[in-house]
């Protein structure tokens, strides 16, 4: 039996990304890594946003947290300097706003053709370092092509609902975890770890649910057993 991580997560979040690089990092270590497997579910930071917005990140933030534009700029600075620690390279300048329901419907069909981690990737590398609108239909099926998703088949779900019920669906899950705040992560329905927590976090948790899900089964044996106890070999 493997261990499961589901992670709650919008591609427009940069502590998701973040967060995303950190726990890639304690997997590293983890000498279980390829018995894990992980699951992104849809999270909507801001599902009133348009499809297409011409306001800046900058200007969004100024006007969300009653700040000057200085003071945004600030803000993005300062995480994009701590994503700099674990190896993203942020142009927070030009981010493109915009709604990321299709991205997260795009990423329920990439999680069924087996690419939903390419897909996520590369969406949030667009986004945070390329300056992509990751919104657009047209831009979307670019991105989906890069990763080996079927040029028909993306156009299809484009134009349509299709998995619109499973982006409610994991927004959902999310609501009846208690989830208020993204990245979530969730390790086999039995922690919960919010926020872009530093990788040591990750790591005591991946071994703390490891142990418990794999628990040592001690075989009984039939006679004393041979063993060196506490004073009990005499070394010659």
């Amino acid at each position: 039996m493997g261990m499961q991580i589901e992670i709650f997560s919008d591609v427009v979040c940069p502590w998701c990304y973040i967060g995303k690089r950190r726990l890639e990092q304690a997997l590293t270590t983890f000498p279980h890594a390829d018995e894990v497997t992980i699951t992104y579910r849809s999270y909507e930071l801001d599902p009133t946003a348009p499809r297409h917005s011409d306001q800046s990140v900058e200007e969004y933030l100024a006007a969300k947290y009653g700040r000057t534009l200085d003071e945004a700029r600030q803000m993005n600075q300062r995480v994009s300097d701590i994503a700099a620690t674990v190896g993203l390279d942020f142009h927070l300048p030009d981010a493109q706003r915009g709604n990321t329901f299709d991205a997260h419907r795009l990423l329920h069909l990439a999680a069924a053709r087996g690419v939903q981690a390419e897909l996520k990737e590369r969406l949030m590398a667009a986004y945070f370092t390329q300056g992509a609108r990751i919104s657009g239909h047209d831009e979307l099926a670019a991105l989906a092509a890069e990763v080996g998703l079927d040029e028909a088949e993306v156009g299809a779900v484009l134009s349509g609902d299709v998995y619109a019920d499973a982006v409610q669906a994991d927004i959902a899950l999310a609501r009846g975890f208690g989830v208020t705040g993204v990245p979530f992560f969730v390790i086999d329905r039995a922690y919960g770890i919010s926020g872009a927590q530093e990788a040591a976090v990750f790591t005591e948790v991946l071994e703390r649910a490891w142990k418990e899900s794999h628990p040592l089964t001690m075989v009984t044996p039939s006679g004393p057993p041979d063993v060196c106890a506490d004073g009990a070999c005499e070394v010659r």
